[in-house]
């Protein structure tokens, strides 16, 4: 028979366990990181580019980032750029991470201090107005300081590697400007023709994303 003091005893003993939350219910956490390999497209680049790839398990496809970072290396190559390293990090977290927000994605990139700049691939947007993909470099980061030097696309992303190489320009010029000639990478509309950069916007790219730091010379 169990006693009214053996009872209390015993719900005294299982309070802290019935109060405690889930055990990782709401971690953000990397379950694994490795290094794509990219052929050399440029034979002497002047600069090296490091790239950090973040996706949510279940949501992107790998081989799908893979293969748009592989073309898009081709653009960066006509200013003399080379990605010289892309680590590919799967990460897991709650389903109110999984789409890109202000307020929840700075909370994302503060538990994952990820080297920069860092392309995150996500399921969709919660930002209005919505796009596809959006880059936040250092000069529209000043509110949101957590995000700086980082891209966010939404799955399903039209000629992802061009939106890659689109977003990533804008965050390397840090610059948010938008060009209207034809064939251009930096028009407001991406499409697999556009892929070009004149000499001043290559010049603009390698000189203000070294000053950055998002840029290492070649040695």
């Amino acid at each position: 028979m169990v006693t009214r003091s053996l009872l209390r005893t015993i719900l005294l003993l299982l309070l802290p366990a019935l109060a405690a939350p889930a055990s990782g219910a709401d971690a953000i956490v990397v379950l694994d990181r490795r290094a794509l390999r990219l052929e050399r497209i440029h034979a002497t680049p002047s600069l090296h580019l490091r790239l950090t790839l973040a996706y949510f398990e279940y949501i992107w496809n790998p081989e799908t980032i893979h293969a748009a970072v592989r073309n898009s290396s081709r653009i960066f190559a006509q200013c003399g750029v080379a990605i010289a390293k892309a680590e590919l990090v799967r990460i897991d977290a709650p389903a109110r991470f999984h789409d890109f927000h202000t307020r929840e994605s700075r909370e994302l990139a503060r538990a994952l201090p990820l080297p920069r700049p860092t392309i995150y691939f996500v399921a969709g947007t919660r930002q209005q107005p919505a796009f596809d993909a959006e880059a936040i470099g250092r000069g529209n980061s000043g509110t949101r300081p957590e995000l700086r030097n980082t891209v966010w696309v939404a799955r399903g992303a039209r000629d992802l590697d061009i939106v890659l190489a689109h977003e990533l320009a804008h965050v390397l010029m840090d610059s948010g400007e938008h060009s209207e000639e034809s064939g251009n990478l930096m028009r407001e509309d991406t499409a697999p023709q556009n892929t070009h950069l004149t000499q001043a916007q290559c010049t603009r790219l390698r000189e203000t994303a070294t000053s950055n730091g998002l840029l290492r010379s070649v040695r």
